[in-house]
């Protein structure tokens, strides 16, 4: 690519991040070098398990397996809020990539755990190539100004409600 652009998958519906994955998929497929930033997340995902077998893929994660309290975060989710930004950082800035998937940075943003500003700074400057996909609720207005390609994912019904858990291999 000779101009990667900027993607923004939000909203209250599940699959922001399965659709993410699903690029990257496609992207390894073609030999493409893709990196997913996940925010917020430690737990045991699937996909981390199906990403060593995906040539020029790799998730790293910086989270916990723990909800983040929005109005008091553990001062732990800071810190690996901020290593996460810059680890995204580095690869943004590096021109080593052509994905980079910035997951439930939406998230981050929201909960103050990254900066808006110097998020959409990064963003701006990153490698000319490089495409950007950030997933997460609550995409900042400021964010989706710049987005060249916006999808909102809206909820109409879900297991969840009818007292069905997450389910392994389809949630995790």
């Amino acid at each position: 690519m000779k101009k990667g652009l900027l993607q923004v998958y939000t909203g209250n519906g599940k699959g922001k991040t399965t659709a993410s994955l699903g690029l990257a998929l496609r992207a390894s497929g073609h030999g493409w070098k893709v990196i997913m930033v996940q925010f917020m997340k430690g737990r045991a995902y699937g996909e981390l398990k199906a990403v060593p077998n995906l040539p020029e893929f790799t998730i790293e994660q910086y989270g916990r397996d723990e909800f983040v309290d929005k109005k008091n975060p553990d001062p732990i989710d800071i810190e690996l809020a901020r290593k996460g930004f810059d680890r995204a950082k580095e690869v943004l800035l590096s021109g080593g990539y052509d994905i980079v998937i910035l997951d439930e940075i939406n998230v981050a943003l929201d909960f103050n755990l990254v900066g808006l500003e110097e998020t959409l700074e990064l963003i701006n400057n990153r490698a000319q190539r490089t495409e950007v996909i950030c997933t997460g609720r609550y995409a900042p207005q400021a964010l989706l100004d710049i987005a060249d390609l916006i999808t909102e994912m809206r909820e109409i019904r879900h297991p969840y409600q009818g007292g069905i858990p997450g389910r392994i291999g389809i949630e995790f």
